[in-house]
């Protein structure tokens, strides 16, 4: 058992737009959260596909690569959605999860692109392979805040 947190929220209401923190974001189903690109259709790889509604990254996994690659990133550069602390998310695909009050279902994970590599100028692929984060839809309406709890069902 694990006890998790939201660390940070980020949305962009562009592609490639720099990501913004906010203290808390709307999670609406089949939409994903308020204002981001996704939401408003506007992101790079939109499509209207479950797994393109939210995602997720753990702050140990940028964290990590400050150590092993002496890289300086921050969360908003991986350009996920929740970044999230004591949350095991690569063993979150297939299974249901909440987030604050909203509740999740993890997809796949969220490898690294080509795409992100660009907008950062930096080996993303090398650094976040397996561990770039998750894709997950969202099961049920509600506002997510920094500091809610992660938990399993």
């Amino acid at each position: 058992m694990w006890n998790g947190k939201i660390e940070s929220i980020y949305i962009a209401a562009e592609a490639k737009a720099p990501m913004q923190a906010v203290d808390q974001a709307r999670a609406v189903p089949g939409v994903g959260l308020e204002g981001d690109r996704y939401a408003l259709k506007k992101g790079t790889f939109y499509k209207p596909l479950p797994d393109r509604e939210i995602t997720l990254v753990e702050a140990e996994a940028v964290e990590a690569l400050k150590t092993e690659y002496d890289a300086v990133i921050s969360a908003a550069d991986v350009r996920r959605n929740i970044v999230t602390r004591g949350v095991p998310l690569n063993h979150l695909v297939g299974q249901e999860f909440y987030i604050g009050p909203v509740k999740l279902r993890g997809i796949r994970l969220c490898e690294p692109c080509n795409h992100l590599e660009g907008l950062t100028g930096k080996p993303m692929i090398q650094w976040l392979t397996h561990r770039a984060g998750l894709r997950a839809q969202i099961l049920s309406d509600g506002v997510v805040r920094l500091g809610d709890a992660v938990r399993q069902v």
